[in-house]
């Protein structure tokens, strides 16, 4: 039995206001099949059991259709047509002819690997939060993000699961009704009332509410005495879930159905790791073996986070992955955010291939002529250049690349969204390294739920020493005495601020009080061969104080500079701080981050939890649980294209995230197994006879209609597209050709949802179905029109409808037709069209 990719976990569908179920032709509501990436819209008018959708009377039918008529009304057809096709152009970056559909062997085997995938994920989170080494030996332990009540402050904002969000007052003893001994209790604010729980049951039932936005606050408490507000905003955020489970899976699984051929272990390989000259910390020798794993042993293409600190050893990980590829002759991208990381990247990629002089690394950048530029494209065409090195410039649609094999991405956050989306096109057939030392929270989001393997290293090497951070209201004596006393011991500086206006103010104020000092200036908007100058002139030493904006976040490996001066330290992400204080330590001499921020009274209620986590994250090798803080202040963005995290404020990100993990451990209750469209059987009594106008005005009746069954067999796209195109060619068809096409769309979207047979009995229609209760339950629970929700039950693999009264066999046809529209878009946003 073929399962296609639809045959997963069932997502919300979104509807358009525009387009409601009635007896009028122009508002019959069409509901949403590819749900992905698109607006919710209310809906202004719920469906009628017993409403019809005739479009032609019978007087039109025996009217010789003509090529030219234009037919004013707009029909369930059309509308249906219309949403596929808009929903096509948003993923037109998936081509039409892919075909993911699995059988069942392979569908067993793909569930198992998403377990695989997110038990591997959830250890490494389990492993943090609960202060343990989680050796994953077993995969039902508990987990859970549920909040120690010792740890809430009053005024906190929590979430009871089946209460709601409240206002942390307290804990207090207080004497239980049956007991004379006092005992603990957490009390919670709600908005018609006080509750009180025992510390043990709240420890087991309460979470920290938190939002991924500036706003802490939620748009109001829960009701104590009423819960059906909550119960509906706890349904959606479930539902939400189970849609980010689904599109994680069907990423997971397009990526799992693309192919290469490992690549070879050689002795080779072995020459080469035996040029580096340090002695691997023991993460970074899992790194390496989790890479090498990756490209010699696996037939899918590589999407590998490398997490470690500055100095722990990344660039190793990827020069050894760079190697694997371009000695099969592959070509391999480098991607950096900046020029001066990108300069950096290819200095060390050259020394290190400066063996082979067969391996050709070019540096594209916008220091170079446009002469130069066209030079390397063509080179890059060619494939005359093996490693690229570059900026984003490296992502236009200018280059033309040879035979890519690889992907490597230095500090993903710090790309564009558009930049993102470009490099997420290429996972699907090259191997990607990301390197990052604060993983922006999607990425760590997809690496913690197992989607995206991860390698951490946070082992330091051992002449690391940690760097002391200060952090103080800003103070010119201060800053004075940190430069002194770096300068005094022969080192340099880095002096940050947010913005290039201000860098001349300070330069002022050194140069008075450091006099005969080398002071210089860098940011981005420099002249190339200006910024070029002064970071060469800094790297070399001749320059001791380097006043910039967080240009040098990431590249710079400067043994002499250890202290770096952070202004306006409010100003920046959590993550670029983490970064930033990453530029000093890179020696054994002592490090210095000197944070100075205006008065504390002017900080946000954010921009304090940011400081407060970079002064508890001092020590080495802490960025993965740095950017997990990151998420938990600033929530984690955009996940999926537009799709904003609106659903992730009806519960708060802490029970978001436990109802994941939850949905993600069951995932293999969570699918549904289509069926061939052969087997579908449609008992109803209807039958639709041609006029014999319309067979002849037809070119070859026949073979238009065995074209017609065989488009319904392949998918829903290739059946949309025969309509029309025979709509294009004949004009609007009559009532008797609509009524057949009505029954192949019926039937194709019964396939699709499991159905095998429906039939009618007196006022009862009834689908034989291999949908579980569990998908069913979330399939209506998405559905728009209350009463067919309430009107629909499943009963021992049958979905069973009572309508009002007994319908005839068109109205009938209609009604099924609009109720498995409403199911339909429940599925899965479909890759294959």
């Amino acid at each position: 039995m073929a399962i296609s990719i639809s045959s997963l976990l069932p997502i919300p569908s979104i509807y358009d206001s525009s387009s409601s179920f009635s007896s009028s032709l122009s508002q019959f509501r069409v509901l949403k099949f590819f749900s992905i990436k698109c607006p919710c819209h209310q809906i202004t008018k719920k469906s009628n059991l017993s409403t019809t959708n005739a479009v032609y009377t019978e007087a039109q039918t025996s009217t010789t259709p003509r090529k030219d008529t234009v037919d004013t009304e707009v029909d369930g057809i059309s509308l249906l047509n219309e949403r596929i096709r808009r929903e096509h152009r948003k993923r037109g970056e998936v081509s039409s002819k892919n075909d993911n559909s699995m059988n069942s062997e392979e569908a067993e085997k793909y569930i198992q690997l998403v377990k695989e995938q997110q038990q591997r994920g959830l250890q490494k989170l389990k492993g943090h939060r609960q202060g343990g080494n989680d050796d994953g030996s077993n995969p039902n332990k508990s987990f859970n993000y549920k909040v120690d009540p010792y740890t809430l402050r009053a005024g906190d904002y929590v979430v009871h699961k089946k209460v709601g969000v409240g206002r942390f007052v307290g804990i207090k003893f207080d004497v239980p009704k049956d007991s004379t001994a006092p005992i603990e209790y957490v009390f919670i604010e709600y908005s018609d009332g006080m509750a009180k729980l025992p510390l043990k049951q709240a420890s087991r039932s309460l979470y920290r509410y938190s939002l991924p936005n500036e706003t802490k606050k939620p748009r109001a408490l829960s009701k104590l005495n009423d819960t059906t507000v909550w119960e509906r905003r706890r349904i959606k955020g479930k539902i939400a879930v189970q849609k980010m489970v689904v599109d994680l899976m069907e990423l997971y699984l397009y990526r799992l159905k693309q192919k290469r051929s490992p690549y070879p272990k050689t002795s080779k390989i072995t020459e080469f790791t035996e040029q580096f000259p340090f002695e691997p910390t023991p993460d970074q020798k899992q790194a390496f073996i989790d890479v090498e794993k990756d490209l010699t042993e696996r037939e899918t293409p590589m999407d590998r986070l490398i997490c470690g600190d500055v100095g722990f050893g990344k660039t190793e990980v990827a020069l050894r992955a760079i190697y694997c590829v371009v000695s099969t002759r592959k070509q391999v991208m480098v991607l950096a955010p900046t020029i001066v990381l990108a300069k950096q990247h290819f200095e060390v990629i050259s020394d290190r291939f400066s063996r082979y002089p067969d391996i050709k690394v070019g540096l594209l950048s916008r220091f170079q002529t446009k002469a130069e530029k066209e030079e390397y494209i063509t080179m890059i065409k060619n494939g005359e250049l093996d490693i690229i090195v570059g900026t984003h410039a490296l992502l236009g649609s200018r280059v033309v690349y040879n035979n890519l094999g690889l992907l490597v991405v230095d500090e993903e956050q710090r790309f564009g969204v558009k930049q993102k989306e470009k490099i997420a096109s290429f996972k699907t057939s090259v191997d990607v390294l990301t390197l990052s030392a604060t993983p922006i929270p999607r990425t760590l989001y997809l690496a913690l739920t197992g989607f995206r393997d991860a390698s951490l290293i946070s082992t330091p090497p051992p002449e690391r020493v940690p760097i002391k951070t200060h952090m103080s209201a800003y103070s010119e004596k201060k800053i004075v005495s940190a430069i002194k006393y770096e300068l005094d011991r022969g080192g340099q500086v880095f002096y940050v601020l947010p913005r290039i206006k201000g860098l001349d103010e300070v330069m002022g104020f050194l140069e008075q009080s450091f006099p005969n000092v080398e002071i210089a200036i860098a940011h981005g908007k420099q002249f190339s061969k200006q910024l070029e100058e002064t970071m060469e002139k800094f790297c070399q030493g001749e320059i001791k104080i380097l006043i910039c904006t967080n240009i040098v976040e990431s590249g710079l490996d400067i043994q002499n500079a250890n202290t770096i001066i952070i202004q306006d330290v409010h100003q920046f992400g959590l993550a670029q701080l983490y970064q930033l204080r990453g530029r000093v330590g890179r020696a054994d001499k002592e490090a210095y981050a000197h944070l100075f921020f205006p008065e504390k009274s002017a900080l946000s209620e954010q921009a304090l939890e940011r400081l407060a986590a970079l002064e508890d994250c001092c020590n080495l090798g802490q960025g993965f649980q740095l950017a997990e803080r990151d998420m938990g202040i600033r929530g984690f963005g955009n996940i999926f294209g537009e799709q904003q995290t609106g659903d992730v404020g009806n519960v708060g990100i802490d029970l978001f995230f436990e109802m994941l993990f939850e949905s993600l451990s069951k995932v293999e209750e969570h699918r549904l197994i289509s069926v061939p469209y052969k087997n579908v059987q449609l008992d109803i009594n209807i039958t639709a006879h041609l006029s014999s106008d319309y067979i002849n005005y037809l070119e070859n009746p026949m073979g238009i209609l065995e074209e017609a069954e065989n488009a319904a067999e392949k998918d829903i796209w290739s059946l949309m597209n025969f309509t029309e195109n025979l709509r294009r060619q004949y004009g609007k068809e009559p009532r008797s050709m609509e009524i057949l096409l009505k029954k192949l769309y019926v039937k194709r979207m019964a396939a699709d949802l499991g159905i095998s047979r429906i039939y009618a009995s007196g006022k009862m229609v009834g689908m034989s179905t291999n949908m579980s209760k569990k998908v069913f339950k979330l399939i209506t629970e998405s559905m728009a029109s209350d009463v067919q929700r309430n009107s629909l039950v499943l009963e021992e693999n049958q979905i069973k409808a009572e309508l009002l009264l007994e319908l005839p066999g068109e109205k009938l046809l209609n009604w099924i037709f609009q109720c498995l529209t409403e199911l339909h878009a429940s599925l899965p946003a479909l890759i294959k069209y």
